[in-house]
């Protein structure tokens, strides 16, 4: 159970992390620029590739598709359209370098101009291919060849999200560190990849707690549940790092059935209080509406 005691008492213990300067990303887009973690929360949509995602509404049939999917995302609210060309299910079947770039190419081309477009992928190639297309930000699931990736990224000007995990890719079932506290992990993950990140040249850097990927001692749904709502309003306590937080928002289907629609705006909430600036999801529409009715009702 939530309560206010138990919000309070969060407060308490960590609030002095909130004073912790956090030094905004800006990036180029072709409305002017966007800024992630300063101001309003930004919104990241996404647009899913591959046939493997379980979030349906957000799958695109065609690179063609993409552009269309992604055009509307953007009319809604969204800064940022993320892309990706295979789901990072565990059980989803793995795409070539090859067949990313034919899907993920002509979708970054057609959608460039409208928003600024965030790629998501562990492949090198993928990366150099994209960057080129004008993709503006790299949305790293693996760190098989991370050092690689981030020269491209450091040669590009582009920014990177560095995602939470320790393997190849997130493909790859690993399980959530132990504790009933997860940040400090957090805090210990990213600080060290924060300074090779930059000691590569790459200045423009996000970090994802990775609430959006699959944990083998996660696999329960309400336990999942429970642990995604405990980062997701703690992010706050990771602006030490000094870098925005990204997260993306569950759709917990045993919870919400035949609403799970909804259930991003409900996460979407504990995003924000807990000081995310920057939202991944799939329902644009609904998140701009919950996020313009917290700041209207100056809720934080």
């Amino acid at each position: 159970m939530i309560t206010l005691a138990d919000l309070a008492a969060l407060q308490n213990a960590h609030g002095e992390a909130w004073a912790s300067p956090v030094a905004p990303v800006v990036l180029p887009g072709p409305r002017g620029s966007v800024v992630i973690g300063d101001g309003p929360v930004t919104l990241m949509g996404c647009v899913n590739l591959s046939r493997d995602s379980t979030y349906r509404e957000s799958v695109a049939t065609s690179p063609a598709d993409a552009v269309r999917i992604g055009r509307v995302q953007a009319a809604q609210g969204a800064a940022i359209i993320d892309l990706g060309a295979e789901s990072s299910t565990a059980r989803a079947a793995r795409v070539s370098a090859d067949d990313q770039i034919a899907a993920l190419v002509p979708a970054v081309k057609g959608l460039a101009e409208e928003a600024v477009v965030s790629v998501e992928t562990y492949e090198p190639a993928v990366v150099r291919a994209c960057l080129d297309a004008g993709a503006r930000i790299l949305n790293m699931t693996g760190r098989e060849h991370e050092d690689e990736m981030l020269a491209l990224a450091a040669e590009y000007d582009a920014a990177v999200v560095l995602c939470f995990g320790e393997t190849a890719n997130v493909r790859e079932i690993a399980d959530v560190p132990p504790g009933a506290d997860p940040i400090p992990v957090l805090l210990d993950h990213f600080a060290p990849r924060l300074t090779h990140a930059r000691s590569l040249g790459v200045d423009k850097i996000v970090i994802d707690p990775g609430m959006g990927f699959y944990y083998g001692n996660l696999v329960d749904p309400l336990t999942r549940a429970r642990h995604q709502a405990r980062v997701l309003a703690q992010g706050f306590r990771l602006r030490p790092l000094g870098v925005p937080v990204c997260n993306a928002v569950p759709h917990t289907y045993d919870l919400f059935g035949d609403e799970f629609r909804k259930a991003e705006g409900f996460y979407g909430v504990f995003a924000a209080l807990g000081g995310t600036h920057l939202v991944r999801t799939h329902e644009v529409a609904h998140l701009r509406v919950v996020l313009r009715g917290l700041d209207e009702l100056t809720v934080r």
